[in-house]
């Protein structure tokens, strides 16, 4: 496959509405080591509605609406700027979006989802170089194509994401705003990366798994309970195994307040916390699926607090300039491995649209350099109740999913754009 760089341009706003204005950083944003970038790509099938949406005219539509979302998503066109003490600023400038128009000499079925490596992460998703947010759209000879976003994740975490994409989606199709930002701060073996499908009766039958009579454990709890006994099942010459969650802190730190509830929901940043914990690998293997899953609603719980969250904020501010970032992340030595799960299922997938009809595949790709593995579950598109399943893990690690969970994780063909 080929992929012919076609345009390279800066997208800015023509009468910027921030310009040279300064946003901090939070303490929470502090917890992201520096430099960390993720990526999200969408596949977009060829438009069957009357417009005549060739790839030019996409395009158009995407910068057009781009250089509007900028307006209440400055922070997007701004660029990092360290400090006397090393720690960074926002520097809301106006620097703007690079922004790549390509073009592939394939279809767009003929994309290897499964191994997103060579193809997908080369090619499709661009190296962000500067600033905060780089954007590549690459037509397809079917007439499809494939929006990829790469964002500092210092600046910017999933849930953020998610609402400057439904943003730019809502502008490029005239809709009026349903959210808007606010930037005011709230109180030795490799890696390799799949993207899998878990169908909606596979979720349903690990979570009743998971459960007892006593308690129901979450779709989450029970689906990342399944990735630690994997996870420990791989290195049974090892002594323990970690397993860590993204937490969201909005909701804690509403405190229950309706309106700091709709003023977290719309806060722009990193909100995040990876609570962990560290079990043996023998119980991990011995041990029924509804134990390990206890074991993983013990330690979210201890989470999921406003106080968690604000003793955590406390303690970045005592530790500045020094950055901090969760133990789990770099956790994976000799003694065994560990694995990060973050929850993208609330992320809006549906709503990005931008005129020419849902997205017909996404997923976030984020090979993240720690010593730790990580997996991302967002909503199918489809709306079934399906999970695509963004796993960043060990080798042998994915050699056993596909060896003995392969009825669970199911390969991301082309039929994921059918």
């Amino acid at each position: 496959m080929e992929v012919t760089l076609i345009k390279k341009e800066v997208v800015a706003v023509q009468l910027p509405k921030h310009e040279d204005h300064w946003l901090p950083l939070s303490n929470l944003d502090f917890c992201i080591l520096h430099p960390l970038d993720f990526s999200i790509f969408f596949c977009y099938k060829k438009p069957t509605c009357k417009d005549n949406w060739t790839f030019v005219a996409m395009v158009e539509v995407l910068k057009k609406a781009l250089k509007e979302a900028l307006v209440p998503f400055y922070a997007l066109a701004g660029e990092k700027v360290p400090n006397s003490m090393g720690e960074h600023k926002l520097h809301c400038n106006n620097r703007g979006v690079d922004f790549t128009d390509a073009f592939a000499n394939i279809e767009l079925q003929k994309l290897n989802l499964y191994e997103p490596d060579e193809i997908i992460g080369c090619k499709l998703v661009p190296k962000k170089e500067n600033g905060v947010l780089a954007v590549q759209a690459t037509g397809f000879k079917c007439g499809g194509l494939v929006l990829a976003c790469t964002f500092d994740h210092q600046i910017v975490d999933a849930y953020s994401a998610g609402m400057f994409l439904v943003s730019w989606a809502e502008i490029a199709q005239s809709k009026p705003f349903s959210s808007l930002p606010t930037f005011n701060q709230p109180c030795a073996n490799h890696f390799e990366n799949r993207i899998c499908l878990v169908k909606a009766d596979i979720i349903n039958q690990l979570q009743s798994q998971a459960s007892t009579k006593e308690s129901k454990r979450t779709k989450l709890e029970s689906f990342s309970a399944l990735l630690w006994k994997i996870s420990a099942e791989s290195a049974k010459n090892k002594g323990v195994s970690k397993l860590g969650i993204v937490v969201d802190g909005r909701l804690m730190l509403s405190f229950g307040d309706k309106e700091k509830t709709s003023l977290m929901s719309s806060y722009f940043g990193n909100v995040l916390s990876i609570p962990y914990d560290s079990k043996k690998i023998d119980e991990l293997i011995e041990k029924p699926l509804s134990w390990v899953a206890n074991e993983v609603h013990g330690f979210l719980e201890g989470a999921k607090t406003k106080e968690h969250f604000l003793d955590l904020i406390d303690w970045v501010e005592a530790h500045r300039p020094v950055q901090s970032l969760a133990k789990v992340y770099s956790s994976g030595n000799k003694e065994g491995p560990a694995l990060v799960v973050s929850s993208g299922q609330h992320f809006p997938i549906s709503k990005v649209d931008f005129g020419w009809g849902k997205s017909a595949f996404g997923s976030f790709y984020f090979p993240w350099g720690g010593n730790a593995g990580y997996v991302m579950p967002i909503p199918c598109p489809s709306g079934k109740g399906d999970w695509v399943v963004y796993m960043h893990m060990l080798k042998r690690e994915l050699e056993l999913i596909e060896c003995e969970a392969a009825h669970v994780f199911k390969p991301c063909t082309s039929d994921c754009l059918n």
